[in-house]
This record gives structure tokens, sequence and C-alpha cells, in this order.
């Protein structure tokens, strides 16, 4: 995967992303970086003094600001001097602690719930896309993106992100600290610091991006065979695959633990260097003081601070160069989460509520021509088609015929790629799509069904305090669900498992007809949604549809004719083209002569 952008350009396409509300809490967060940083300069500062007394009270004593510091708090002796230098000491040292760790609950925090706004946008504006998009991607990396790369954003980039900010704003407040106290031994200790991570910077920055690049391709695969594994997890046993399928998983997990593995020492190696050349540096110094006049006794107060500074600084540094390989690391993860997030919306994800297209008349097709891209054949061609409202349409063809993409197109999925999709006189386009989808319930061949309860699966999409249990008990009847549903100990709380792995084809077949007449839409498509029932089954179901509201609308793909004998229309479809229209006579009879 190719990065297309800057660090910096991802960062403020993220930026476009949070929240006004969050943009507010990040704000306090600056603020909240600033006082955490004066409150290390005061805990730096408070240590001369403290030392100074400790090592020289006498000379301490007679210098200006003590005196001062005495009479405002009618201080008499030393001992009150070093009690109350100790307790100020003491304060500032909690103070300092107290603010990093509000900083550190804050900035968790605020990071991790803009993590989940992240994740939930994600989500959302993936459910919008349209249909050919769902299509043409694979659903492993959206939910990688979703599960894992949103927590990479999170992990990887904001909070490194804002401990880079805070680990600079303390880092300049030491430099300052220090710079105060000896300017020259602060330019050559941050000096020598500074050079050595900016070394490693340089060497390691190439391959931070190439394991980086890595664990996102590598973990979106990561789904993938699992998916592929699980999901066809009948056929591996009867086959026998597993090791085929542990192998595949081997080959992808592998690559991705070491990729993993490298970052990991690349981002924590140079504190063990770091930290050696930090103790070595003070030592030296102590050596070089040492030797001036007046020995160690006078170079004590420095040498705490230096200590002090040394204490706050190497760890913060480690922090700062840590935060900068997370961000290298994860700069790939950024950019795919970047890219959904920027998927668009309809205008339609923005309406409370969708107002029904008026459908009083008739669907038609006119001059409707349809291919999934430029490089591929057309899958319709010239279709002209009038169904009206209340006519029950049998669509017939071989497998490849264009079926399936004519009802897609019916049902507003798919965009013709030529004419028009007209209801009564209005033209369908995105922008009344959802309100012509209003009309339709979809009853597929291969009915998806939540890991839930039966009457859930029929009120699919229904909050679960909205339901209507009537209405679920109604559709359960006329999809002849009943009998079936009475011998199970919960009834309608009965739980169908993973995909209805608990039930039978038929049964499963039988509540998705359910779910469509639960949803009391007045136009029903089936696409192959009889073929898991037997012959019996079968006629008492179209029986009972047949037998609601004539001015329901349904159209039908199947090949029994016992499913379309009884279709004021049939139409068959070959190579894309409309071959011919009639009724069962017409079309079924004549062709079976």
């Amino acid at each position: 995967m190719q990065i297309k952008q800057s660090i910096w350009q991802l960062l403020s396409r993220l930026w476009h992303h949070i929240s006004p509300r969050r943009r507010v809490q990040f704000g306090i967060l600056l603020v909240l970086m600033l006082l955490t940083s004066f409150a290390e300069i005061v805990s730096i500062g408070a240590i001369l003094p403290f030392l100074g007394m400790l090592t020289a009270p006498e000379q301490f004593f007679k210098l200006p600001f003590t005196q001062l510091f005495l009479q405002v708090l009618n201080l008499t002796d030393l001992t009150q001097l070093l009690f109350a230098f100790t307790f100020v000491f003491i304060v500032a040292i909690l103070l300092a602690a107290a603010m990093r760790l509000i900083l550190l609950w804050y900035s968790t925090r605020l990071s991790f719930v803009t993590g989940a706004d992240l994740s939930v946008n994600i989500y959302r504006r993936t459910l919008y896309q349209p249909y050919e998009v769902h299509c043409a991607r694979n659903s492993s990396a959206i939910i990688n993106a979703i599960l894992s790369k949103a927590n990479d954003v999170i992990n990887g980039i904001i909070m490194p992100a804002l401990t880079m900010i805070s680990s600079t704003l303390i880092l300049v407040t030491v430099i300052i600290s220090l710079l105060a106290l000896n300017p020259t031994i602060a330019l050559f200790v941050f000096g020598g610091l500074g050079i050595i991570y900016g070394s490693i910077i340089y060497l390691t920055r190439k391959q931070l991006l190439i394991h980086g690049q890595r664990i996102a391709s590598q973990s979106n695969n990561i789904i993938k065979s699992l998916q592929e594994g699980l999901g066809g997890i009948r056929d591996v046993l009867i086959d026998g695959s597993q090791d085929t399928y542990c192998q595949i998983y081997r080959d992808t997990d592998a690559p991705l633990r070491r990729a993993q593995g490298n970052c990991m020492f690349l981002s924590q190696s140079p504190r063990y260097g770091i930290e050696a050349f930090g103790m070595i540096l003070i030592v030296v110094l102590a050596y070089s003081i040492a030797q001036e006049a007046g020995g160690l006794i006078k170079s004590i107060p420095m040498l705490g601070a230096l200590a002090l500074c040394a204490q706050r600084t190497l760890p913060v540094l480690q922090q700062a160069y840590s935060s900068w390989t997370s961000i290298r690391i994860n700069q790939a993860s950024l950019q795919d989460t970047l890219d959904l997030l920027d998927q668009p919306l309809p205008s339609y994800a923005f309406q409370l509520a969708t107002q029904q297209l008026p459908f009083n008349h008739s669907i038609s097709l006119k001059q409707l021509d349809f291919r999934y891209s430029q490089q591929t054949p057309y899958v319709l061609k010239q279709i002209n088609l009038t169904i009206a409202k209340g006519s029950r349409v049998a669509i017939i063809g071989t497998t490849g015929s264009g079926k399936s993409t004519l009802l897609d197109i019916v049902m507003g999925l798919l965009q013709p790629t030529g004419g028009v999709l007209i209801i009564d006189d209005e033209i369908v386009t995105s922008v009344n799509q959802r309100s012509w989808q209003a009309h339709i319930a979809h009853v597929p061949q291969a009915i998806f069904l939540a890991d839930s309860t039966i009457e859930e699966n029929i009120a699919f999409g229904v909050p679960k305090n909205q339901i209507d249990h009537r209405r679920v008990r109604q559709a359960a009847q006329q999809a002849q669900l009943t009998e079936s549903i009475q011998k199970w100990p919960d009834k309608y709380q009965t739980y169908v498992g993973e995909r209805g792995v608990r039930l039978s084809g038929g049964q499963r077949q039988r509540i998705g007809i359910a779910r469509a007449l639960y949803k009391q839409a007045d136009v029903i498509i089936f696409d192959e949604a009889t073929s898991a029932l037997d012959n019996e089954t079968e006629q008492a179901v179209m029986q009972s549809i047949e037998s609601l509201s004539k001015d329901l609308t349904i159209l039908i793909i199947a090949h029994r004719l016992t499913t379309i004998k009884n279709c004021t229309q049939i139409i068959e479809l070959g190579e894309g083209v409309i071959k011919k229209i009639g009724n069962f006579e017409q079309v079924v009879s004549l062709k079976n002569k």
C-alpha cells in the first residue's frame, strides 16, 4: 500500500472528522498541558533553595530573597526556614505529580471517546454506501477498520500525538529551567541528547513506515482468513481441510507479528542507551564541578537540579520518541481509516423520516442498460417494461441472464448505466431512491439471520422495545411458520443461532418471508425465495401471499412452475434482453412443447 499523504496532511484530515464538542475538549487538554508544564518548572525551581538550605544554611540565610521570605512567613530561625522550604518542595513535587495524573486521565479518556466517535462514524458511513460499493469491496477490510484500525488511530495516533505535545511542553520548561541555572551545561546536555535521538529518527524512519504498511495490510488479511475458515466450517469439517486454513492463517499472521516485534524494538531500544548516557553525563559534570573552587559542597544544589532535570527529561524524551515511532508505524492505518471516514453520506441520511414516493399506478423501465463497470460487458440492454400496481410478475431465464440484476435496479440498489426507472410519472434518482425503497420488502434466496430470537429476526431492524408482537404473529402465520414455532419451548423467544444454524433451510426461508410480510410493504420481491421449501409448503405460502391485498405488487424469480403459474405476467430474460412477455400459457407452456 502506497502512502499518499504526509502525516501532517493526514492529521489535518483527521481534525475535520473531530466533532466541535471534542475540539473544545482538546482545547481544555491543551490548557492542562500548559499547567502541567508550569508545575514542572515549580518543582525544579524549588529544589535549588531546598538543597542550598541543606548544604550552606548560613549563607542562604543572608540572601535578600530569604529575608523577604522570613518576613512574609514571620519565621525567626534556620530550623523554621528549613521546615518551610522542605514543605514547599514537597508541595511542588506533589503538585507536579497530581497535574501529570490529571493530564493522563483526561487525555486517555478523551482519546478513547474520540476513537468511539470515529468508529461509529466509519460504520455509519459504510452502511449508507450504495450497494455497488459493497459489492466491490471485501467486508474483512471494513470489519478490520472498525474494530482494529480505529483502535490503532486511538492508541497509535491520537494518544501519541497528545503525548508528543505534552512531552514537548515539559521539555521546553525543563530546558528553560536548566538554561536559567547554567546555559553551558543545558546546551551541552540537550544538544547531545537531541543529536542522538535525531540520528535514530533519521535512520529508522523508512523501516518504521514499511513495517507499518505491512501491519495495516496483513491485519486485513487476518480477518479475511478467519472469515473464510469459520464461514465455511461445514465444508472444512467434511473435507478435513483444517490444516490448509491453519497454514493460510499462519502465513498471514507470522509477517504481522514479525513487523509488530520489529516496531516495538525500534521504539523501545534507544531508552537504555540514553539512560546510560544521561547517568555518565551527570557523573562527568559532578567530577568537573568538584574540581572548581568551593568543591563538591558548592556544587550539590546544581547537581541536585541536574539530577531532577534528568529524572524528568529522560523519560519524557523517550515518550516523545516512542510517540513519534507509533505515529510513523500507524500512518498507513490512519490513511485507511480516513478513506472510510471520507465516504460521502447521501442526503436522506440527515432526514429523521423518509416520506414514501407516491406509487398508485405502475413501475416502468425505459431504455434501461446496466453494466458493473466500463471494463465489463452489459448485463442488461435496452429493457423496456411496465409493471402495473397489484400485478404478480415472474421473471425467468437461464443463469446469468440478468434476473437478479434487474430486480436490484427495481429495488433501487443499483443505478442504471443508461435509461431510467419510473414510479408512476416520477424518475427514481439518488435523491428520492430511499423514498421508493420504503415501499419494498425483499426475500432473497439466502436469508440472513441474526443470532437473536425468532421475533427479533421477523421484525429485523426494529428496536426490541418497538416490536409489534401482534404483527409478528400475523406475519409468521401467513408464512406458514406458526406450527414450527409452537413446537419450540421458548416459542417466539427461541434463539436461532449464528446465521440461523439451529434452523432448517425451509424454516430460515419462511422467517425471511415473514420478515417481508411484517414490513407491510406494497411491493414484495422474491429472489428464488421459495426454493428451499417443499412443494406443499410452497403452495401454502404462495396461496397466503396471493390472498393478501390486491394492491400488493409481487415480483418473483423462480424456476418451479408451481411458483409462477398464477402470475399475471411472465418475463423471460436471455443474454440481457427481454425475449418474451406474456401470461403463463403464452411464455411457459409454449416453451415446453
